[in-house]
């Protein structure tokens, strides 16, 4: 960590740079600073300006450009925020931002308005404040600590913070989001482990985008963690450049199963400031998906998702595979082309059994409010909050002026 490579004459020992790059990444470390550990800047091939390490590593002046569609807080993040550090969307999950600081500051970063600003942790009285609200919200049974990256913490801290939300009865289950196993692998150490496993069950969702990150010493990181009982994921970035081909994320995946991570995501880069050079078309990924089916084991096929701007969370996105339907046949498409039919039950219709009953109804379910309302019969539609049509009624409603 202290020896991070943060400055463009500091790059310029390792990388060949013109007069007019050293340029250029100055201007665009205004956007988002520069922190790049020695191990992942040894994976950078000097002489490939389209490395996909360099890419994903060193800022370019394309950062500076900010599109007229791009947020600064894509997926309202600070807007669900009930207290400084926690976002709270879906009804039984949050998440904790314990930290500003990264191993590294990825060039598609989509928390850059937040990410490196102090590089150091949150306060402590904020984190109690975060702990005090998941205490006190009982449906929260499931909390994702991230950052910046919880794993650049110390052992002591990052012990501390997973056993104040351990001591919280209705939390079930704790995850932690990092990248540290691929731009840091040495910080996964023993000692870090033996943190780790005493706060189970816990899962660690980690982030390589590209075979070329899957090194030996990477390798041994997730080892030591998958051995200390710690199921791993993965959530890839989309990125132009780096990523966005089929046989790319069809060897990452593959060699990711081999090292006993799951491939989890694959996320469509978000609409951040700075980083439209690395967004594909919706379509590349369901490409991608497409491709992946049928050609590699299921386990190697993630969920590719798109978590919606404004706050709408992560939507799947994957090719159509319902051809057609009526109320006998359903014709389902497999990766092949080929078509067949399925043909549906005389009795069609599910039934709740009597020892369901009680938990459907319940309040704790979690599953009132959306589409389930219409589901249930609870609700016949569902409107937009500001539609015209609702405007006419409530002004037919309102008393006549001077009435």
């Amino acid at each position: 960590m202290q020896s991070r490579i943060t400055t463009a004459d500091e790059l310029g020992r390792i990388l060949t740079l013109s007069r007019g790059e050293a340029s250029t990444l100055r201007k665009s470390l205004n956007s988002l600073r520069m922190a790049i550990t020695p191990y992942f800047a040894s994976l950078i091939d000097p002489g490939d300006p389209a490395c996909p390490i360099r890419r994903q590593a060193v800022p370019t002046l394309k950062e500076t450009l900010i599109a007229s569609t791009d947020l600064l807080d894509p997926l309202h993040e600070d807007v669900d925020s009930p207290v400084p550090g926690l976002t709270h969307r879906y009804p039984d999950r949050c998440i904790m931002l314990v930290t500003d600081q990264c191993g590294m500051y990825c060039r598609h970063c989509t928390r850059r308005r937040f990410a490196g600003q102090t590089d150091t942790p949150r306060p402590r009285d904020q984190i109690r404040a975060c702990v005090d609200y998941i205490a006190r919200t009982p449906e929260i049974r499931d909390v994702l600590v991230t950052g910046g990256d919880p794993l650049t913490l110390g052992d002591e801290a990052l012990d501390e913070i997973l056993s104040s939300i351990r001591a919280i009865p209705t939390v079930e289950i704790i995850r932690i989001g990092t990248r540290v196993p691929a731009v840091m692998p040495m910080r996964v150490t023993e000692s870090l482990c033996s943190v780790l496993k005493r706060h189970h069950p816990l899962w660690v969702n980690l982030q390589f985008n590209h075979p070329e990150e899957l090194t030996p010493e990477a390798e041994r990181a997730c080892s030591r963690l998958a051995d200390a009982g710690i199921p791993l994921g993965n959530q890839s970035v989309l990125l132009k450049g780096v990523n966005d081909c089929p046989y790319i994320f069809r060897e990452l995946n593959t060699k990711l199963l081999k090292m006993r991570v799951r491939p989890y995501y694959i996320y469509q880069c978000d609409l951040s400031r700075g980083i439209e050079h690395f967004r594909t078309s919706i379509g590349k990924g369901v490409e991608i998906i497409e491709y992946l089916r049928g050609h590699t084991s299921g386990l190697a096929v993630p969920t590719f998702v798109v978590d919606a701007p404004g706050g709408g969370g992560k939507i799947p996105v994957m090719p159509n595979y319902v051809i057609s339907r009526s109320d006998r046949k359903t014709i389902l498409r497999n990766y092949e082309g080929v078509l067949c039919a399925y043909t549906e039950p005389d009795d069609n219709r599910s039934r709740c059994l009597e020892r369901c009953r009680g938990i459907c109804a319940g309040e704790g379910s979690g599953f009132h409010g959306g589409l389930q309302s219409l589901f249930e019969g609870n609700a016949v539609s569902i409107e937009p909050k500001d539609l015209p049509r609702e405007r006419r009624r409530q002004a037919r409603a309102a008393p006549a002026e001077g009435a």
